[in-house]
Parts: structure tokens; C-alpha cells; sequence
């Protein structure tokens, strides 16, 4: 089965994945659907994330990728509804997230050149992205 991931930096030495820290656990989001993931990576992009890059790879290999680099790969399934305020996440990103000013910096952690990061962190209010949140916060 193939699945959609985010990229950052897609083919370069500096290529990382995109994650979530939830818990003390770092979560990589599998979509099923490419529209999805346009739409999630749109909306890293509304927060001043570096522009993502949605690519399609087999679900195994990027399952592998996880397990061995001790992380947890969530499959989010088309039609995907949150139930709970962490599957929430799965569909919107937080609204902080971890300092990485030097992901690029970081030794990779291959998987045909897949390397994991957590994007830079928002720490002011934005409220063209408060708007945004907002609504589809009301459509759930």
C-alpha cells in the first residue's frame, strides 16, 4: 500500500519528515488520501513552516523507517474523524511545536535518506491562523 507523507527539503541531504510530538512519543502521519496531506501540509504552511512537499512511498518501507528510529507511523484513513483531542492533531497541527532552527544540522537517520524533525515553533498568536483554525474546528 502506498501512503502520503510530508517532506521537508524532499531530496536533499537535509530531507526530514514531518512529526508530531504527543506524550512523549513522536508520531509520523501515514495518508491515505493525497488531498488530505495537501490540505495538512497547507496548513503547516499557514503557520510559517517551510513549505512541504507531499510524496507518495510504500507504507512499509516508511513503517520500517519509524520502528527502527523508535517512532509510532499513524495511518490516517480517508473520511478519518477525531474522536479525541490527541487525534484532533491527525487532522490540524498543534499550535506550538518544537524549536528546530537546526534540523538541517542533525545527522540523518536513513531510510532511503528519510530523517525525522518536529517543525520550528510558533510562540504568537496569528490571526489569519486563529480564523483559519477556527472554522475548521466548527466544521468537525
Amino acid at each position: 500500500m502506498r501512503v502520503h507523507v510530508l517532506l521537508f527539503d524532499a531530496g536533499t541531504d537535509s530531507e526530514g519528515i514531518h512529526s508530531l510530538e504527543i506524550a512523549g512519543r513522536t508520531v509520523v502521519l501515514l495518508f491515505e488520501n493525497p488531498e488530505d496531506a495537501e490540505r495538512y501540509a497547507g496548513l503547516l504552511e499557514a503557520q510559517d513552516f517551510p513549505a512541504p512537499t507531499v510524496e507518495k512511498l510504500n507504507r512499509e518501507d516508511v513503517e520500517l523507517f519509524c520502528q527502527n528510529a523508535g517512532y509510532e507511523a499513524r495511518l490516517i484513513k480517508t473520511g478519518f474523524v477525531p474522536s479525541t483531542d490527541e487525534e484532533r492533531l491527525f487532522m490540524a497541527p498543534p499550535e506550538s511545536n518544537r524549536d528546530t532552527s537546526q534540523w538541517k544540522d542533525i545527522a540523518p537517520q536513513s531510510l532511503d535518506q528519510l530523517s525525522t524533525i518536529d517543525p520550528p515553533i510558533e510562540s504568537e498568536s496569528n490571526p489569519e491562523l486563529d480564523a483559519l483554525r477556527q472554522h475548521l474546528e466548527d466544521l468537525l
